[in-house]
């Protein structure tokens, strides 16, 4: 029972913690370009995990794996942080945070799509189900509720917000075909994308002029965007023997953030937005349900 409490909490801090992203986001992107915001959010992300890996005693590890699977990091490194979180912050300039999130969370129904189309897995009725209220939520949202009329916030936001989605589908995909620790493989990803987002944004933008309160929020980004909310995660999910419990936690993220975003920023939520998220969330559960409902039968 004291290792369940533990892996709730530390599920409940992580959750909590994504809850603030996209205000997180927002507010970053008032100070910094999105290849900017990129660039600094990974060195810190870099140097946490780093970190996490030296206090285990692990660093030799590094370089050998790295030489093995150079190739599959430099392409896995490249997608991911470098591209997904590009096309990402990129939706967060077009769209308001309020949008943009929502139609983040309509990965796993990307990835119930990509995985028929790489990996060869059957869509079953119920995610078929799902990819409709998924994507009816993203209509609703996109349009504020006009659908009839299709009278979009930023149809280029709309596109790279659910570019982002593929993107990060297909980042899950890649990590199927290989099995190693979590943390030293984000580590790793994050070290070899350094060098091209550091050269990019040296060369395409300017870093001067950027106040204190910009280089605070992108350390916030790197840190509990992309670096410690994942360790707490893993832990939780390592600790428990109920993962299906821990892991529905994950739904009450983008409510909370709504909240925040109104608290915060001030940004308006429209009923549309909240109508769009339930049925993405409705969406996501119906694949859970699916899949909690066929492990209970083989067992």
């Amino acid at each position: 029972m004291a290792a369940e409490r533990r892996a709730f909490l530390l599920a409940l801090a992580a959750v909590l913690l994504w809850s603030t992203v996209a205000t997180a986001f927002k507010i970053t992107l008032t100070y910094l370009s999105p290849l900017q915001m990129v660039a600094a959010a990974s060195v810190v992300s870099f140097l946490f995990l780093l970190t996490v890996i030296l206090v285990q005693q692990r660093q030799q590890e590094i370089i050998p794996e790295l030489r093995k699977h150079l190739r599959y990091y430099l392409v896995l490194g490249l997608l991911n942080p470098l591209v997904y979180y590009l096309v990402l912050f990129q939706a967060y300039t077009l769209l308001p945070a309020s949008q943009a999130q929502p139609l983040n969370y309509t990965w796993a129904i990307a990835l119930t799509l990509m995985a028929a189309v790489f990996l060869g897995q059957k869509i079953r009725k119920r995610d078929w189900i799902a990819c409709v209220l998924g994507y009816l939520g993203v209509l609703v949202i996109a349009t504020r509720g006009d659908i009839l009329g299709l009278n979009f916030t930023s149809v280029a936001g709309v596109g790279w917000a659910l570019l982002s989605t593929f993107l990060w589908a297909g980042y899950w995909i890649l990590n199927t075909r290989h099995q190693s620790e979590p943390v030293l493989t984000l580590l790793l990803c994050f070290g070899i994308s350094l060098p091209f987002s550091l050269a990019a944004s040296w060369y395409w933008t300017d870093w001067s002029g950027i106040p204190w309160q910009g280089w605070a929020a992108v350390t916030y980004v790197g840190l509990f965007e992309m670096g410690l909310t994942f360790v707490l995660w893993l832990k939780a999910m390592k600790l428990t023997q109920n993962t299906a419990k821990i892991s529905n936690l994950i739904f009450i993220s983008p409510f909370i953030s709504l909240v925040l975003l109104a608290v915060i920023i001030g940004e308006t939520i429209y009923p549309a937005t909240v109508i769009g998220l339930v049925l993405i969330i409705s969406g996501l559960v119906i694949q859970q349900w699916r899949r909690r409902t066929r492990v209970a039968g083989e067992g």
